[in-house]
């Protein structure tokens, strides 16, 4: 489904959580910048379905701990009520097998309710540009899962498999400067983190970033990781 937004809109936003304090002090804090605007809100996954039914939103918020079915197993129905709707998990669960069920199921990203607002707002835009985003606490649970259970045909994770001779050919067209970034990412670190680490600019890492996303062919930060769960060794 093509998006027919105009960028010149702001984005759409359906809040999903059944905890009426949060879920208003959420919407409270999205309404405060012009890129959003909250359309509908949602307590259970019921009422969820039928704001999106009737406000076709751009984007769901969406909670894993709901009453009566988890948020992870709605993202399917969600799915198939609005094809073109994002979703972006936002929830407290930690839990390794939500954050892979998660992204299995179709959800854009996943982040935990700790996100700064600010690096929440400029989440959805990346979540809106294409990207995939998840918090990094979980990036590193993510690469671990891979890890534990390798995915094949079929059973990919956010980026698709690659065939070990081009993944290799991948790796080898990265500098030593980029793979030790490659690897920092799959640990989970932000550019900020790395930029300490290397004793480098943030601004350089951000260049070395787009550097590995391009010659990896690759659009996110937690492709470069489940990339590097899967093929870096």
């Amino acid at each position: 489904m093509t998006d027919t937004r105009s960028p010149t809109l702001p984005i759409r936003l359906l809040v999903v959580d059944d905890h009426s304090l949060f879920r208003r002090g959420l919407m409270a804090l999205l309404s405060q910048d012009t890129r959003f605007t909250v359309t509908c809100e949602a307590g259970d996954v019921g009422e969820a379905l039928r704001c999106v039914q009737r406000q076709r939103p751009d984007l769901i918020l969406l909670d894993n701990h709901l009453p009566g079915v988890l948020g992870v197993d709605a993202i399917p129905s969600l799915r198939e009520a609005a094809p073109g709707t994002r979703i972006l998990m936002l929830t407290v669960s930690e839990n390794e097998a939500d954050l892979v069920a998660a992204l299995k199921a179709g959800a854009d990203g996943y982040l935990l309710k700790t996100v700064e607002s600010h690096h929440l707002c400029e989440a959805i835009v990346k979540v809106m540009d294409g990207e995939s985003v998840v918090s990094p606490e979980m990036t590193t649970k993510l690469v671990s899962a891979l890890r534990a259970q390798p995915a094949t045909n079929g059973d990919a994770v956010d980026a698709p498999p690659v065939a070990a001779a081009a993944a290799d050919a991948e790796l080898a067209s990265l500098s030593a400067r980029e793979r030790e970034i490659l690897d920092l990412i799959a640990g989970g670190d932000s550019n900020k983190h790395i930029a300490r680490k290397l004793d480098i600019a943030e601004t350089t890492v951000k260049i070395h970033v787009q550097h590995i996303l391009r010659k990896l062919h690759i659009t996110s930060r937690v492709q470069a990781a489940v990339f590097a769960a899967r093929h870096a060794h």
